[in-house]
């Protein structure tokens, strides 16, 4: 997780949903749209956002705990998120990391 992150799950929970070109233009989410693309992709893969298409995302519950300090998502790896996803245990169940 780097700033820029923390910046675009704040700014997608306080609009319901954004693409990197309404966050870069907000000036909330002050990086080029590339970098902010880049970034939501990552989160998308962490679980921390949802790819509704047309470059518009939407936060997930998983992003929404990340945000209220319930979740460290420092050592997480991809692969944890969608064993645990597959297996159908609850995000609760574990002590998430990314």
């Amino acid at each position: 997780m780097v700033l820029a992150d923390d910046r675009i799950l704040e700014y997608i929970r306080n609009n319901e949903s954004g693409s990197p070109k309404e966050m870069k233009d907000s000036g909330y989410v002050r990086y080029t749209r590339s970098y902010i693309s880049k970034r939501c992709k990552k989160l998308v893969e962490h679980g921390l956002l949802r790819d509704l298409g047309n470059g518009v995302y939407t936060i997930t519950e998983r992003g929404e705990r990340y945000l209220d300090g319930e979740i460290d998502t420092s050592e997480d790896a991809p692969d944890e998120i969608e064993s645990r996803r597959e297996s159908g245990a609850s995000a609760g169940e574990n002590h998430e990391q990314v």
